[in-house]
């Protein structure tokens, strides 16, 4: 089934020396899966640089090649996809595995969704417990059957695409650029415009990749936070290369490592700055970190920017409204991490999307609290956490195998007084297959059997 099946690997991180350095974080993963998906809906070659190749994404890359593209890697990070453009798919020899790839999975069902073919939808034992619901949904509405599906919607699912793909208006019911992107993928299959509005605005790399490639699509503002996207269907898309700019969800944990641990400066190099996804390092700066954009500069049609970060003393604690959370929805753990050094108590609202992640993150992260010896509680969709300027480790996190609850406490765990533990770190590979020896490199102490 998938290649998560494997032993759990345990680790643990302690006190460490001040980190110094410049890193480079993986390729950014919403980036890297779009760029699969838009080169095999393109006609001819796609060339991309900068890829993540976490298990996650070469799932993405598996999966288009099994619906006809050709996908070869050329270097680190460098990849061709050849495509066989919109409407052009080939059914599958057997069900398409996406491990644990929720956006993966949830982004190509869009996809297929323009072709008549039928496929199906599998993953391993977390993605089977993820909503597929929110999806499926709009599918629906445009015609897509689905033949088959585990309880309440989830996977392994199969899906068949109509003859004639129904464009549609769809008003999200939450603020997910998952369900956003299913909407316009399937859309370019569909005649005439397929409208979909959001009353808070979700990261837009599907619209700005979706021009990259020469599709046809307005956006404009809708309400107080909102948008509203329509998309000219069945346009050919043309080959455009794409530089992936290192992952902002990723570079997360190093910066917040360097923010707890005396002494310590970084810089993280080539960051996607997107003003939707960059939640994290507004808070943090209004938490009072040191944290300074360099070079800042446009590529791939992302802004970009090397960030330098020093550590910062005491923190000061904050409330995090709760329309910010689509900018930083991956980011909550890592930021309960830089709460629990913070002066007072800090407030994240509005975090009912956390409970559908890889794990419930929300309870997650509040018992790897716990763990950690950090006050905290879960009041609603709230998350509190009490800044005590110190946590005491000792403890064990459970990961649920959610790769950045794993990163997250690993961070953590670099400030405490005694070791903080983690059941699982084999997870990580999904999304930061390189997380450990560039934590390492810059000082941290962490000891895995990896």
């Amino acid at each position: 089934m998938s290649s998560h099946a494997s032993a759990p690997v345990p680790a643990a991180s302690r006190l460490s020396p001040a980190l110094k350095g410049r890193v480079r974080v993986p390729g950014d993963k919403s980036v890297s899966h779009r760029a699969l998906i838009f080169g095999t809906l393109a006609v001819g070659e796609t060339h991309i640089t900068g890829l993540l190749e976490g298990e996650d994404v070469l799932n993405t890359g598996r999966a288009c090649a099994a619906l006809g593209a050709t996908v070869e890697r050329l270097g680190e990070g460098e990849w061709r996809v050849n495509g066989v453009g919109v409407g052009g798919l080939t059914e599958p020899a057997g069900p398409l595995d996406f491990g644990n790839a929720g956006t993966g999975s949830r982004l190509m069902m869009g996809m297929v969704a323009g072709n008549p073919i039928t496929v199906t939808f599998d993953g391993d034992a977390s993605l089977r417990r993820r909503p597929m619901r929110r999806i499926l949904d709009p599918l629906e509405k445009m015609g897509v059957q689905v033949i088959e599906a585990a309880e309440g919607g989830r996977l392994p699912l199969t899906l068949k695409g109509p003859r004639e793909l129904v464009p549609i208006t769809y008003e999200s019911p939450v603020a997910s650029a998952q369900i956003k992107s299913a909407v316009l993928l399937a859309g370019l299959g569909a005649p005439g415009e397929t409208v979909l509005i959001e009353a808070e605005a979700s990261r837009d790399h599907t619209e700005r990749m979706l021009t990259h490639f020469g599709a046809q699509v307005s956006v404009e503002p809708y309400g107080a936070h909102g948008r509203k996207v329509t998309l000219k269907g069945r346009p050919e898309l043309k080959p455009a290369p794409i530089h992936v700019p290192a992952d902002p969800s990723s570079a997360a944990f190093p910066i917040v490592a360097a923010l707890i641990v005396p002494g310590s400066e970084i810089v993280v190099e080539g960051v996607m700055t997107n003003p939707l996804r960059t939640g994290l390092f507004i808070t943090l700066k209004e938490m009072g970190a040191e944290i300074a954009y360099e070079n800042a500069r446009v590529e791939g049609g992302e802004n970009v920017a090397d960030i330098r970060v020093k550590y910062s003393g005491r923190l000061r604690a904050v409330e995090v409204p709760p329309e910010r959370a689509p900018s930083m929805i991956d980011e909550y753990p890592v930021l309960a991490v830089a709460a629990a050094f913070a002066e007072g108590t800090t407030r994240m609202r509005g975090l009912s999307e956390l409970r559908v992640k890889e794990s419930d993150r929300l309870l997650a992260v509040s018992k790897g609290l716990d763990a950690a010896g950090v006050v905290n509680r879960i009041e609603g969709d709230d998350l509190l956490v009490e800044g005590a300027g110190s946590a005491a480790g000792g403890g064990t996190v459970e990961t649920h195998m959610d790769h950045r609850i794993a990163m997250s406490f690993l961070v953590l765990g670099l400030a405490t007084a005694k070791p903080l533990n983690v059941d699982d770190v084999s997870f990580i590979a999904t999304s930061f297959p390189s997380f450990l020896p560039l934590m390492r490199g810059m000082g941290a102490v962490i000891e895995a059997a990896l």
